[in-house]
């Protein structure tokens, strides 16, 4: 129990043992037999808090309790990302040794806010991310820390982009009642993440100065419609800052020129940051290093482990080719954080906002280790080759259409409307457009609810869009097989066929 007589807190190291050997073999079983569950939770909201005690226990409770109760309320809460069917969003796959990652580092339980709190932990993140930063074929001098997403990683990027602006002494001055301050403005294309539109609001630059730069038929940024708004935005006395481009947009994994950008932002002398989040790990294959062409060149750049490269989430690798702008624009030490090694030492906490920093690096070092570089090559070249054979049973089918194209291993597709009969073509436009997002949600909702594969979807140019993004490690062609037995199958049933 979690009290003793005398009402002191102790713990029971063979009731840990027991519930240790307990958990293990339900982890070992679960992933042995990941397909048992529906990958889409069933429950309703309300449902799993209406099954625990609305007050908590005066008195612990045993560990076998607890578990016992893990398993009755909360995995049927769970929407399995785990499952090699899990299409929706980008995976995040849980393998194994990053598992075992995250077990040890929860023992260990340190805070690596500066180097002698934790040296394991500074160093094993240097080292795992130059692991990394050399797979993606990275210039050696990028220096890289790790964040929980990249989410995280845009916004400290785009505070450094402002720290940049050193006339302005932002730092000090701040942004609040100046006169003296122009409007910042910060440039995306309208298929970047919210997270950087949600990073100008957490800053203070406002969605009102985040430009959404127009894209070609390929989804990509369109740089000349860029430097447009550049020109346009100095020439009415506005202050351009910083650029984010996206190397795999959400939606349709689509790549903005980089190289053009890059030019483009060293004419102006304003930030590059690059959101690689998803697809830049695609660079880790030869034969698509390609997809990171000019990122080198770029101030910051950003890669998720947890999305593409089999560690659990949350890991965020994040690189700069300024740390010292990064550090002048969040160092703040006050006496009880100086240390001996100080500056010898690099002291993570210098570089971000967060003081505490748990050993995320143990994990994306385990994962390193136990593939292998060629491992988990084996991984991403077989996703995008599973994308690439959905691709063309989709341009083959007469009932469905391809919405974008497929670089890495996201495909975006809908009904055909001309499968579609109960869409006349006397219809307008939007009209048609309405009934065949109906169609569309209705084969959405209906796989889903299968509870065999689940799917999102996307709006492209305003067409409702299907989205498959393949990226589970277990994922296999007899996945592949199963969600297009279930796309036609409920197809059929839809439009009456």
């Amino acid at each position: 129990m979690a009290l003793s007589d005398s009402g002191a807190m102790h713990e029971d190291p063979d009731e840990f043992r027991a519930a240790v050997d307990r958990a293990t073999a339900w982890i070992i079983d679960y992933f042995k037999h990941p397909e048992r569950y529906p990958v889409l939770s069933r429950v309703k909201p309300g449902d799993v808090s209406r099954s625990f005690s609305p007050s908590p226990p005066e008195r612990g409770r045993p560990l076998e309790a607890i578990l016992d109760d893990f398993e009755r309320a909360i995995v049927p809460g769970i929407t399995h990302w785990n499952h090699p069917s899990f299409f929706a969003y980008f995976a995040i796959s849980g393998s194994m040794p990053g598992i075992l990652g995250e077990y040890l580092s929860a023992a260990l339980n340190v805070n690596g806010m500066l180097w002698r709190t934790s040296p394991a932990l500074t160093e094993l993140e240097q080292v795992s991310l130059g692991y990394l930063r050399d797979m993606l074929g990275l210039p050696k001098d990028m220096f890289g820390m790790i964040l929980d997403t990249a989410s995280t990683s845009s916004l400290i990027a785009i505070a450094a982009a402002r720290e940049a602006l050193q006339d302005l002494d932002i730092r000090v001055k701040g942004m609040a009642g100046r006169s003296d301050l122009p409007p910042l403005i910060l440039y995306t294309s309208r298929e970047s993440h919210s997270s950087v539109e949600k990073a100008a609001i957490v800053l203070g630059i406002g969605q009102e100065n985040v430009r959404k730069i127009a894209v070609d038929d390929r989804f990509r940024m369109d740089a000349a419609d860029l430097e447009r708004c550049i020109e346009r935005d100095i020439a009415s006395g506005k202050r351009p800052f910083c650029v984010v481009a996206t190397v795999g947009t959400t939606s349709t994994t689509s790549v903005d020129p980089v190289p053009a950008i890059v030019e483009i932002c060293g004419r102006f002398s304003l930030w590059l940051h690059v959101d690689a989040a998803y697809a830049g790990m695609a660079a880790i294959l030869p034969e698509m290093r390609h997809t990171l062409h000019g990122c080198g060149s770029a101030d910051s750049l950003v890669v998720n482990p947890h999305k593409w490269l089999a560690t659990p989430i949350d890991i965020s690798a994040f690189y700069c080719r300024k740390p010292d702008i990064l550090r002048n624009a969040f160092s703040l030490v006050p006496e009880y954080l100086r240390t001996p090694e100080d500056p010898a030492a690099t002291n993570l906490m210098d570089y971000g906002f967060q003081l505490g920093r748990r050993f995320r690096a143990l994990k994306l070092w385990m994962v390193i280790e136990y593939f292998g570089v060629r491992g988990l090559q084996s991984m991403i070249r077989e996703h995008v080759r599973l994308a690439r054979a959905l691709e063309s049973r989709i341009v083959e089918s007469p009932l469905f259409e391809l919405m974008a194209p497929v670089p890495f291993s996201t495909v975006c597709f809908r009904l055909n409307p001309s499968a579609q009969a109960c869409v006349a073509a006397t219809e307008s436009e939007d009209s048609r457009e309405a009934a065949s997002q109906e169609l569309n949600e209705a084969l959405l909702n209906a796989v889903n609810a299968t509870g065999e594969a689940y799917l999102s979807h996307t709006k492209l140019n305003g067409r409702f869009s299907l989205r498959c993004a393949i990226g589970n490690m277990r994922t296999a062609s007899r996945h592949i097989d199963s969600l297009w037995h279930i796309l036609n199958e409920q197809a059929s049933v839809i439009l009456k066929l």
